[in-house]
């Protein structure tokens, strides 16, 4: 079984991500980008379906931790972290967008 770790680095990948809660329930999310920033690295996932506590039109980000040596993922808190995570992936759509263009 591949750990999330190698599951969010493949560029391959198009699966769903299942995460636990704290209550045992399984969570489903899309994974929308892979964001390297400070050291860690940070993940922005978007739920698919209901989650308590999370607006339906809300994106979630998680950063890489460890579990018993094993990497996880972790809900960033910081609300400073997490518009940095934001203004990051928005940059990163912005050069897309702007290559494109470019590219004609």
């Amino acid at each position: 079984m591949e750990n999330v770790l190698d599951i969010l680095l493949d560029e391959n990948n198009t699966d769903h991500i299942i995460l636990m809660d704290d209550d045992g329930r399984k969570l489903t999310f899309e994974q929308i980008a892979v964001i390297p920033y400070k050291e860690k690295i940070y993940c922005i996932l978007y739920p698919v379906g209901k989650i308590p506590g999370v607006a339906a039109d809300r994106a979630v980000v998680f950063y890489i931790d460890e579990d018993d040596g094993a990497p996880c993922l972790t809900a960033e808190k910081d609300d400073a972290t997490v518009c940095d995570i934001f203004e990051q992936y928005y940059d990163l759509i912005e050069k897309d967008i702007e290559e494109i263009i470019r590219r004609g």
